[in-house]
């Protein structure tokens, strides 16, 4: 099958064409976290997504190369000023840190050294690896294996100077009289393609904020940072402009174009990356390699919004994967959640919806159970094998999340399996081949094997399948007392069963 993806770039949904014709070989950069704190859900949501095309491209026969950074220095507050306003990010965490720790409120399991940046760094990227592998995150696997995959800024200063000097030498850059070197916009025609500034916009103030404190010194007010020299950074290196730190937008294309080569197949973030973070990278990039293009297909994730708003820890509907583990939520639901409503729409989070996906997902893996015991079983069922096929032709019309799932919920219905299927000699598969198409469907959404641990692990289907029956027998001869002391039962085992027209569903208990 042959994917068709939206293009930031072109405004269109393009037919999907890899660099790599004959290897099938995709280059894939994400714009990854920036380790200040733990990552929320809104994060994750563009991580997921990003991990959901990831895998769509393999099920259809691509070996992709996805490298994702570790943003640990010049990732400034102020990320909507091109030119880097505000502070560090990093160096605001380490200075909130020791404040908490010498006020004695550090969070419980937090040891680090507060005044070293790259001690609360690691401590918040090791956060990141942990919350992004319980979710199924499969660029955290690939690291374990080759941590260049998942570089930070850090490591390649020394690329990031060569790549200042070579924009430099060929005029796109240029040292302003207070010592900092930017990026010259207008050696660029092309700047602005991406996000739709023109440069009008920008002078004007309309397509993003500009540092007042650093216009005169610049040769247009869109020119953004490269190299500042900073002797009172917490994180500074020596370079031919002076001891200082490098410009967000530089990391990205250093990494990018060190690990991934000049030019990339598809290059992820939300949707906020745009402007000014992702039109920086095509400028320096294309002007620095020489070459027309940075990456061929743009992916951007929308924002998510819980309870119809925007996230706030003053409203009480911010949350991390941590704080919703803390509430009972399994990271199946949590991913579930985050990547079923569609990467270009806007999503809206609630606990009810971590409900209804964790019923979901859990109706899914007691199909998966009830096939693999047995597997061995002819049949002349192919509903999965059938809705395999739609399934991924879906996720292949602009990763179609929501249509594809109810392909498989629909092929899901079909089963009835209160009870062993009927011996049938003379079928044309089996079980076994319906649990496969089943496995391929959620190698794309990544749910089921999540599930399944925690199944294993805490959760005694059996019993509560018993329960369950116990209760629809007690109901049926009307004895409504008994009725409700099993669902009292249930509920004290952190077990929600709800009634409806397919019958008696159960899902674990979100607080």
């Amino acid at each position: 099958m042959q994917l068709h993806l939206y293009n930031s770039l072109t405004r269109a949904t393009d037919l999907f064409t890899p660099i790599d014709l004959d290897g099938k070989i995709v280059t894939f950069y994400s714009c990854g976290p920036t380790v200040y704190d733990f990552a929320h859900i809104g994060n994750f949501r563009a991580f997921l997504n990003a991990d959901v095309l990831r895998r769509t491209l393999e099920a259809i026969g691509y070996t992709v190369n996805q490298v994702m950074n570790i943003t640990d220095v010049g990732h400034m507050t102020d990320d909507d000023v091109a030119d880097g306003g505000g502070e560090d990010k990093m160096a605001v965490a380490a200075n909130r840190l020791a404040e908490a720790k010498k006020s004695g409120t550090l969070p419980h399991g937090v040891d680090i050294d507060p005044v070293n940046p790259i001690a609360v760094a690691e401590y918040y990227a090791k956060a990141f690896f942990e919350d992004s592998k319980s979710l199924g995150i499969k660029i955290v696997e690939d690291a374990i294996q080759n941590p260049e995959l998942m570089p930070r800024p850090t490591q390649y200063i020394q690329q990031m100077i060569s790549m200042v000097k070579i924009l430099i030498d060929k005029d796109h850059a240029y040292v302003a009289s207070d010592g900092v070197v930017y990026f010259d916009v207008q050696s660029f025609p092309e700047y602005g393609k991406l996000s739709g500034n023109t440069m009008e916009k920008l002078r004007s103030g309309e397509g993003g904020r500009v540092n007042m404190e650093t216009q005169a010194v610049k040769k247009n007010p869109a020119d953004f940072m490269l190299w500042k020299p900073d002797s009172s950074h917490l994180m500074r290196w020596d370079s031919p402009w002076g001891e200082g730190y490098p410009g967000w937008h530089l990391e990205c294309s250093s990494m990018a174009t060190s690990i991934l080569g000049d030019v990339i197949d598809i290059h992820s973030g939300g949707e906020d990356n745009i402007f000014p973070h992702h039109e920086c990278e095509i400028a320096q990039s294309c002007s620095a390699t020489g070459t027309h293009s940075f990456a061929h297909y743009w992916f951007h994730t929308r924002f998510l919004l819980v309870d119809g708003g925007k996230m706030s820890k003053s409203k009480g509907n911010f949350f991390t994967v941590r704080d919703l583990v803390a509430k009972g939520a399994t990271h199946a639901a949590i991913r579930l959640e985050l990547i079923r409503t569609h990467y270009r729409s806007n999503a809206n989070f609630t606990m009810q919806g971590l409900k209804d996906s964790q019923r979901q997902i859990d109706r899914w893996s007691r199909l998966a159970n009830w096939l693999d015991a047995h597997k061995q079983n002819q049949t002349n069922c192919k509903f999965l094998q059938d809705a395999k096929v739609k399934f991924v032709a879906s996720m292949c019309e602009d990763l179609n999340i929501a249509g594809a799932i109810g392909i498989l919920s629909e092929a899901v219905s079909s089963y009835s399996i209160e009870k062993s299927p009927e011996k049938n000699l003379d079928g044309t598969s089996t079980f076994g081949d319906e649990l496969l198409a089943l496995q391929h469907m959620d190698s794309i959404l990544g749910v089921l094997s999540l599930n399944q641990e925690v199944c294993v692990d805490s959760i005694d289907v059996g019993k509560i399948e018993l329960l369950i029956k116990a209760r629809l027998d007690a109901r049926q001869s009307k004895d409504w007392g008994k009725a409700d002391e099993i669902r009292e039962e249930l509920t004290a085992m952190g077990i929600e069963i709800k009634d409806g027209p397919e019958g008696t569903t159960w899902s674990r208990i979100v607080q």
